[in-house]
């Protein structure tokens, strides 16, 4: 199995007709990924890249059924695009866009709110490299070549930091069941312990990475979560070891601003919770590789 999307998933790209919707939809029908069509206001009707073009998600969704959908949308109309997808009852939405203001973001996560849980739109991102399984489907922005099918789990708040644990990973053997991307941004759709619930829940993974970064409160939130609830080992690391304090570092919520927010502090809260921590980047798939062996 796989968490979020797998062979079957429906997926449709908001943004499609753009630069940005179009070089990456291609990737992804090239990984296998069942993209169904796209939305882009007023080019209904149309084609592109074969597939059709609707003006709505609703349309979309009566048309062809799609379950997901990925939104390559400018920041300014990135909100509207999530809430769309969401009140046209979309599974998940990965938004890629870096730079929606976070006053937009805030609108967004009490929108989400106003739907029953079993019935809430899953958001991923933003500002993230989305999700990959594996031999199955890609929703997102990253090399697929580097990721091999197998049984630990990825979170992270890092994209480049997710393909290089599965680079690492892969040169060692090590496949990946999932690879989730959550986003660097101050507020983002869904947190690392989201992701690990369904890791925990999935029965074909066996172990996870958690990669997390300076700033927020997440990553100690989530290992908290992990030593009463995880029956499976996770490995953690924190990017922003030589981060200054008060210096946005990258990622718009990768900011030290409060005690515990920097990587030291996290490392340490994961340890005291019993998560085994890659000492550098560097190590990432030698650490899993140890943890694996035992």
């Amino acid at each position: 199995m796989s968490i979020l999307i797998d062979e079957t998933s429906r997926v449709l790209v908001q943004g499609f007709t753009g630069d940005k919707g179009t070089f990456h939809a291609k990737e992804m029908i090239a990984f296998g990924t069942k993209i169904i069509g796209g939305v882009t206001p007023g080019k209904g009707g149309a084609k592109h890249l074969g597939l059709p073009v609707f003006n709505t998600v609703k349309e979309a969704i009566k048309e062809t059924g799609a379950t997901h959908s990925i939104a390559f949308v400018a920041p300014a109309f990135c909100a509207d695009a999530i809430m769309e997808a969401a009140d046209a009852g979309i599974k998940l939405v990965c938004s890629i866009t870096d730079g929606i203001p976070a006053q937009d973001m805030m609108r967004v996560k009490r929108y989400l709110l106003r739907y029953q849980r079993d019935h809430r739109t899953m958001l991923v991102g933003p500002n993230c490299a989305g999700i990959i399984s594996p031999g199955k489907a890609m929703l997102g922005i990253m090399p697929g070549h580097i990721y091999m099918r197998g049984a630990v789990g990825i979170v992270s708040r890092s994209g480049t930091l997710g393909y290089e644990a599965a680079a690492q990973m892969k040169a060692l053997g090590i496949g990946v069941s999932t690879s989730v991307g959550i986003g660097g941004d101050p507020i983002n759709g869904s947190s690392f312990l989201d992701h690990l619930v369904l890791f925990e829940r999935d029965p074909e993974t066996t172990a996870v990475m958690m990669i997390g970064e300076i700033g927020g409160p997440q990553e100690a939130e989530a290992a908290a979560w992990i030593k009463s609830h995880m029956t499976k080992p996770v490995v953690g690391y924190v990017a922003g070891l030589t981060a200054p304090k008060g210096r946005r570092m990258g990622h718009a919520g990768a900011i030290i601003s409060a005690s515990g927010d920097s990587a030291a502090e996290k490392a340490e809260i994961m340890k005291s919770y019993g998560l085994i921590v890659a000492p550098s980047p560097s190590e990432l798939g030698t650490t899993i590789a140890k943890v694996l062996a035992h």
